[in-house]
């Protein structure tokens, strides 16, 4: 039977009986392959733009039931009508189709690559450093700080310059790790480091640290934080370091005596870090725990230390003083130095806490830090310890490992002898001749 262009001639039973190739009509057919080998399809033949005899696929045949092959033909009849459409706009329709199909592929690509991007920005590969290798060894306000660092302050608490100083760096951080290239990390660190160089020196060190971990994760090719920091230095220029502003040692009985008239646990703590020459987070930190009062030390653990090391404190008379007053305040308290809003004592203070003792005495020029500084010099100017003694009492690194285990047993009673001294001091005392303990004479 000839079919016609545009008469649909294939009723339900003939598409499931049929047997051979067999017209439709208007360019669809059924086409049934030879022998036993695939299963009948729809085809629809048509001359396409270009002038080419072509045929299109639009799907297999289905002989299942009457009702199967009824809608079979139904839905080639609808896809034969709709290619005729595109026909009449001049478009091919197996070429539109391949079109269709590489979009469809291309989106579902950069898909893929945008959720491979989003797990491996900047940002979550220094959020999952931070996870695995800083928290694991780090106290937890390290922690803080280390991921703070980088991250910055949150949006709403930032001010205008630090917006400006951490566009550029902020927009590195939402980007892929391995599409981040030299010139923009130099770019996005040279406003920060200029800013606040101590800041920005740590975040340039610890981006270093993302950045080989990602390597090795096989996450990113390049260390870009690598052929920068030369460069990085030229750009933010020479960093004068200075030392940290301190009290003449010659002052400090005068501002103890007005420090223990001053009530709070604030002037507590800054004065145990005084008498104790110790760093701000050590003494903030101090716990009930790490004292020993039979032996009149404090056991700085290693992991609050600067250098991971184990600080022993011998402790004077007014370090005593200040521990019996602390108990009686606040029983049962985790920390020496509880926070004010802590009323289990589960808290230590702030730093800023010290600071703003400082400033209610009229000292807002001195630093806390700087109190070690003055004990030193007080130290040295008064031939009170030989400098390996003052040393190792203010923890500070000897490069040797041996040198300083020994350095650490072999002074035990010079160092007792030295913070005597220094409590005896700032009592305002004098420091009795016999407990000096001179410089090595030279030799001439």
């Amino acid at each position: 039977m000839a079919s016609r262009q545009g008469i649909e001639r294939l009723t339900a039973r003939e598409v499931q009986t049929a047997k051979a190739d067999v017209n439709d009509g208007g360019g669809l057919s059924i086409r049934v392959p030879r022998g036993r080998d695939g299963a009948p399809s729809w085809v629809f033949r048509y001359t396409a733009p270009d002038g080419r005899r072509r045929e299109l696929g639009l799907g297999l045949v289905e002989q299942s039931s009457t009702a199967a092959a009824g809608e079979s033909v139904r839905l080639a009849r609808k896809a034969a009508a709709k290619a005729r459409e595109q026909l009449r706009d001049r478009i091919d329709p197996i070429e539109h189709g391949k079109a269709v199909r590489q979009q469809a592929q291309r989106e579902t690509e950069a898909a893929r690559h945008a959720a491979q991007a989003e797990r491996t920005t900047l940002r979550r590969c220094a959020r999952r450093y931070h996870e695995e290798h800083v928290e694991p060894v780090r106290t937890a306000k390290h922690g803080r700080q280390w991921i703070a660092s980088i991250e910055g302050p949150p949006a709403d608490a930032r001010t205008p310059r630090q917006r400006s100083d951490r566009k550029l760096l902020d927009a590195l951080l939402d980007r892929p790790i391995d599409a981040i290239e030299p010139i923009e990390l130099l770019d996005a660190l040279v406003p920060l480091c200029r800013a606040t160089p101590e800041t920005g020196s740590r975040v340039y060190q610890r981006l270093a640290l993302v950045f080989d971990a990602a390597i090795l994760a096989r996450e990113c090719r390049l260390n870009p934080a690598l052929p920068i920091r030369r460069e990085l230095a030229r750009r933010v220029g020479r960093r004068e370091r200075g030392n940290f502003a301190a009290m003449d040692w010659r002052r400090l009985p005068a501002f103890i005596e007005r420090l223990r008239a001053a009530e709070g646990t604030a002037a507590r703590c800054l004065e145990w870090l005084i008498v104790t020459a110790s760093r701000t987070a050590e003494a903030l930190g101090c716990e009930w725990c790490e004292i020993d009062l039979e032996r009149r030390e404090w056991r700085v653990p290693a992991d609050r230390m600067k250098l991971r090391e184990e600080h022993v404190v011998y402790l004077g008379e007014r370090a005593l003083e200040i521990l019996a007053g602390q108990r009686e305040l606040h029983p049962g308290a985790r920390y020496v130095f509880p926070a004010v809003a802590s009323e289990d004592g589960s808290a230590p203070q702030s730093n800023m806490a010290l600071a703003m003792c400082l400033r209610r005495l009229g000292e807002g020029e001195v630093t806390v830090h700087g109190f070690r500084s003055a004990f030193s010099t007080w130290a040295a100017e008064t031939h009170a310890a030989t400098p390996d003694v003052v040393e190792c009492a203010l923890a500070h690194k000897e490069q040797d490992r041996i040198r300083r285990a020994y350095m650490r047993g072999a002074f035990i009673e010079q160092r007792r002898a030295l913070m005597d001294q220094w409590s005896a001091f700032l009592a305002g005392g004098e420091v009795p001749a016999s407990n000096v303990l001179p410089f090595a004479a030279k030799a001439a």
